[in-house]
């Protein structure tokens, strides 16, 4: 079990739910009451207890672990030292984005020219950041929230900023798929547009997620760019005469 004490405290959660006592769990597994107590207290419980527990409640092993999961707290946003961990780590980096794209463990291995103890590494070191569970046999459970986002103005945003923003917007795109729009516009509309982006991009990850059923050979690396701000062509202001105070 990847993480015990989390699955201890939702077993407990759920012998209160059901009003059964440590004597009623001493009795089913032939322990004394005591010895019980000191179990749970030291979370040295083994998957075969937990098994003998939840069938007095009726329950299974995958319905403990649904509750456990519901009840854990999702990563909305890393720290800013975890942020700096990830920047600092080119290969923890890219199997990051990699887990986060869903990718399994084999998958990471065929897809990286990356070693197998240095995938393991990463998803250790990713798993303590708590970005992750890693499970048995390499299985990888992620542990951030659908919404997910990096820090505004964060270590990952100012690396995006000065080498992958940079690198993405020079290359070459297919026709029509890169559009730029320029004119000028209140700030009523320039709310209008900011929502419809936002939809736009939630669009994005409701696709990704759709996707994930797919054969990995039949999805391909995509980057989307969306931003509206006000702006000037630096180019042209020398030109432009500032607006008059009213």
């Amino acid at each position: 079990m990847s993480d015990v004490p989390g699955i201890v405290d939702a077993l407990k959660r759920a012998l209160r739910a059901h009003r059964i006592t440590y004597n009623v769990v001493a009795e089913a597994l032939d322990m004394s009451e005591a010895n019980v107590k000191r179990m749970f207290k030291s979370q040295s419980v083994t998957l075969g207890r937990v098994e003998q527990i939840c069938r007095l409640m009726d329950m299974d092993l995958p319905d403990l672990f649904q509750m456990y999961d519901a009840s854990r707290q999702r990563l909305k946003q890393l720290t800013v030292e975890q942020e700096k961990e990830l920047v600092n780590d080119t290969r923890l980096l890219m199997i990051a984005v990699a887990v986060r794209n869903h990718f399994t463990f084999e998958e990471i291995l065929d897809h990286h020219h990356i070693g197998e103890m240095d995938v393991i590494r990463c998803l250790a070191k990713l798993d303590k950041l708590k970005i992750i569970d890693l499970l048995p046999n390499n299985k990888i459970k992620l542990r951030i929230d659908e919404n997910f986002s990096w820090i505004p103005h964060g270590p990952i945003e100012s690396f995006y900023e000065k080498t992958i923003q940079k690198e993405f917007m020079t290359g070459r795109f297919p026709s029509n798929s890169r559009l730029f729009s320029f004119g000028l516009l209140s700030e009523r509309s320039i709310a209008v547009l900011n929502t419809k982006l936002r939809a736009l991009a939630h669009e994005f990850i409701e696709l990704s997620k759709q996707d994930r059923k797919l054969p990995l050979e039949l999805r391909h690396s995509a980057g989307m760019l969306t931003g509206i701000r006000q702006w000037e062509f630096s180019v042209l202001a020398p030109y432009i005469k500032p607006p008059k105070n009213t």
